[in-house]
């Protein structure tokens, strides 16, 4: 695990700093953001892989002690899909999930396209 001082510059090296199990779990996502928004850049934000689209932050997603955080950026958009979200732990800006509830493929796509929508070149 990496100390607090020494913040990861690129995703990778966040992901080497988390358990093998979180670690496949967040490459699953992060190839997924990859598909739906090819042209978005990777990057590190407020500590966590983020991606970035036109200049403007799209999605971050995290490792914590007892479960994986995807921050979809926007309270609008887990508005709007808070139906799909019923079997995850969300707050305003967080949706929890884990090895043994991960986040579907599918959902992550949506949410990822919704970001979009609201992120115009």
């Amino acid at each position: 695990m990496m100390s607090v001082k020494q913040k990861p510059a690129t995703i990778d090296e966040y992901l080497a700093s988390v358990s093998p199990d979180q670690r496949a779990l967040l490459q699953k996502l992060r190839k997924t953001i990859r598909e739906v928004a090819p042209k978005a850049e990777e990057c590190i934000s407020y500590g966590i892989p983020a991606f970035r689209l036109n200049g403007r932050s799209l999605v971050f997603f995290g490792a914590w002690a007892n479960h994986c955080s995807f921050y979809p950026g926007s309270s609008t958009t887990l508005k709007k899909f808070r139906g799909d979200l019923k079997d995850f732990q969300i707050t305003k800006g967080t949706i929890r999930f884990s090895p043994d509830n991960p986040l579907a493929t599918t959902l992550v796509k949506k949410l990822v396209k919704a970001r979009i929508a609201e992120n115009p070149p």
